[in-house]
């Protein structure tokens, strides 16, 4: 299997020719990089087709042989060259684009193997090319001894500057892929990686101009946001079919079978069903995008910055620059990405106007509103809103925010079927949204005529704002009964008291899911206390002293104890800045005023419980005051509340400082994103990565990862800011 056959006729049947090409690539004897055996190999007719278990065999007999790595080195310096030759193709001509192809694919199946079974210690070495005096005499041949550095600035140049067409629609499609399978090594290291651990290629890339990244990532979100379908008339060729076998099929080496098998590729293109996924490049770019964004490499602290380290705790963020690398081209690049529509001078300087990446918002608005149940996407819109000023302005200023809130609203409903990292995701697409008060106002301007998705309750002419808060108080209901994530609570938690200030018309149902909230949490609280034989606590006066609970307080009493001082600040806050506006929530607190009367004397809550029998001492004698001889109907309360809200002025009311939660990532980010993009390109990529190989992980048994996200500018207490 290793030994070049004999070198056929002219006229020789493919599948000779096709055995002599394999043969000699797999084999011993060394080929001159500027042979015409590589022409002859890229431009043989290659038919898609599933190699199963011949791929692997072919893989190991060309890595028996030592030229292994020299052979595929090469082949990836053709990779380039072709690439640089199909950029220059004129319309029509196809074959500079079967060419690349061929190669992206060969270089894909072999550069993936050698990825999973190479160790740490030697794969950087295996990627140093051994020119001979010929080779390193041509043109055009790389003068850096390793390759990578040609090679991904050859692929993201071709990516950055080639137009998607029908025919080159593929090519693209494997260039992405090819970039993916490259940068792979990741899934064999930790996830924080750090200066040992051997990622050439994906650092190799952080290396790049900011010339070439800005086209590329623009290119990539362009891809995206266009979500073209594979065109029916792209140069795929399938599975030969009938009786007649296909050249593949001809062929007895299993070496000749991996050389024209794109199986991987083959796989995505076409599912199980037999059918083509719509949007192949689309979904890919994003994953690879999401990839470099993602990537941070950490430094020691000696090296970090060459600097000295405060650590006095007032220069946090500056020892964290230092301890985490964030020379990220392409984090840069999405973060300075700017508006197509308007065009703004760069105030900083015509260094950064290379990098600044030009993209039509309203049309990456409406792409991301649109593919909400897509976790890349999900992951996608948290990094413009966190990482984008630009964008996270321009969907604060938009006046149909239904078009992105509502699906993230739909797939928080359907909480049970989604995974915790995506909750937490959308969660705190949420709470960064909550950060800004014009959001928190025109989110009840907007009424939405139905909501079909949402089953317990019909909901007609309801405000975006009111179903807002409807779907965290459920989160936080299902995370109480089922998953009881700290975390998760405290984000919803947080989100609702950003939005209390500003809550306008609050609905009927949403103010009484606001009080059963207090209602349900309350009675945990109580439960809690009794078991641990404690009376309603009677220490910690007010918490923004910086006092704390008893030490020997159990940690899940300590837990609720905040998260109940919390939705009394929530219903606090709408009646202290908001009540006018709210007469609903007035109701609903009137109807279960006896919840809260358990806590008119814990020192804890009675400050803001205090303020709440304000409010219901105001209404009560109100109502006492209307002499009706019949009973009581809502809407006759209501029409009392509604009349009486006109002549409330506040009086007795104590004033609190706000409660205002601002997200903040972690230190080391990367140690939650690395592990959570890599989960979504092996599950969703089509590509074929063995999970036996998969350290980053654990890929058969997959458990969550923590959230990114335990810090606030207000924090809540020291059992729960992490």
């Amino acid at each position: 299997m290793g030994a070049a056959p004999s070198t056929p006729r002219g006229d020789a049947e493919p599948m000779e020719k096709a055995e002599y090409l394999c043969g000699t690539f797999v084999g011993n004897k060394p080929q001159d990089l500027h042979s015409q055996f590589w022409q002859h190999l890229l431009s043989f007719p290659l038919t898609a087709y599933r190699p199963q278990s011949r791929v692997l065999e072919a893989c190991q007999c060309l890595a028996q042989n030592n030229r292994y790595t020299r052979h595929l080195v090469k082949l990836l310096i053709h990779v380039v060259w072709s690439l640089q030759e199909a950029i220059t193709v004129t319309s029509g001509a196809h074959a500079n684009y079967a060419k690349a192809i061929n190669a992206t694919r060969l270089s894909s199946v072999f550069l993936r193997y050698l990825i999973e079974n190479s160790t740490s210690n030697n794969f950087e070495e295996s990627l140093f090319l051994s020119l001979t005096g010929t080779d390193s005499k041509k043109e055009g041949v790389p003068e850096v001894h390793c390759v990578t550095e040609f090679f991904m600035q050859g692929l993201l140049g071709f990516v950055g500057l080639a137009d998607v067409t029908p025919s080159s629609y593929l090519l693209h499609v494997e260039v992405v892929n090819l970039l993916l399978v490259a940068m792979s090594t990741q899934l064999h290291s930790g996830p924080s990686p750090g200066p040992k651990d051997i990622h050439p290629f994906i650092d190799a890339a952080m290396m790049q101009e900011s010339t070439l990244v800005g086209p590329f990532v623009r290119k990539l979100l362009i891809s995206y946001i266009a979500r073209l379908i594979v065109p029916s008339n792209a140069m795929y060729l399938s599975i030969s079919k009938g009786s007649q076998p296909g050249v593949l099929q001809k062929v007895g080496s299993a070496a000749a079978s991996v050389v024209l098998l794109p199986y991987y590729t083959f796989n995505y293109l076409v599912n199980a069903s037999g059918e083509m996924p719509k949007r192949p490049l689309a979904d890919n770019s994003l994953l690879l995008l999401l990839v470099l964004i993602h990537y941070r490499k950490s430094l020691p602290l000696e090296e970090a910055s060459g600097n000295t380290l405060e650590t006095n705790g007032s220069n946090t963020g500056g020892l964290g620059e230092s301890l985490n690398s964030h020379h990220n081209p392409y984090s840069r690049a999405l973060e300075t990405a700017r508006d197509i529509e308007f065009d703004r001078v760069d105030i900083e300087g015509n260094a950064q106007a290379g990098l600044t990446v030009r993209l039509p918002f309203a049309s990456l608005f409406d792409t991301l509103g649109g593919c909400m149940t897509d976790e890349s996407s999900i992951l996608l819109l948290y990094s413009l809103l966190h990482g984008n000023s630009d964008f996270l302005e321009y969907v604060l200023v938009r006046t149909d925010l239904d078009t992105l809130l509502m699906p993230v609203l739909e797939m928080l409903y359907g909480a049970p079927q989604r995974s915790s990292n995506q909750i937490y995701m959308l969660l705190i697409i949420l709470l960064i949204l909550s950060q800004d008060s014009s959001f928190n106002a025109s989110i009840h301007k907007l009424i939405l005529p139905n909501v079909p998705w949402y089953r317990e309750q019909l909901l007609s002419r309801t405000s975006l704002g009111s179903l807002m808060v409807v779907i965290l108080i459920r989160t936080v209901k299902y995370n109480l009964s089922k998953l009881r994530d700290v975390y998760l609570h405290t984000n919803c938690l947080a989100t609702l008291a950003n939005m209390a200030p500003h809550v306008h018309r609050l609905n009927a149902y949403a103010s009484q899911r606001l009080v059963s909230l207090f209602d349900m949490l309350s009675r945990k609280y109580t439960k809690l206390a009794e078991a641990n034989n404690s009376k309603i606590l009677t220490i910690n006066v007010n918490p923004l002293e910086g006092k704390e609970l008893a030490e020997d307080t159990p940690t899940e009493l300590h837990i609720y104890t905040d998260f109940l001082r919390i939705v009394l600040e929530i219903i606090n806050a709408i009646l202290t800045y908001a009540l006018p506006r709210n007469p609903e929530v007035v109701y609903a607190t009137l109807h279960r005023q006896e919840l809260f009367k358990p806590f008119r004397d814990h020192p804890r809550f009675y400050e803001l419980v205090d303020n709440i029998y304000t409010v219901l001492d105001f209404f009560n004698s109100r109502m006492d005051a209307q002499r009706i001889d019949e009973e009581w109907s809502v809407e006759k309360v209501l029409q009392i509340i509604v009349a009486n809200c006109r002549s409330w002025r506040g009086e007795g009311m104590k004033m609190f400082t706000q409660l205002r939660f601002t997200y903040e990532q972690e230190l080391h980010p990367e140690e939650f994103f690395i592990p959570y993009v890599w989960k979504l390109v092996v599950s969703e990529s089509g590509l074929d990565f063995d999970p036996d190989n998969i350290r980053l992980y654990e890929a058969k048994s997959p458990a969550e990862d923590p959230p990114p996200d335990k810090t606030f500018d207000l924090p809540l207490s020291p059992a729960i800011d992490v």
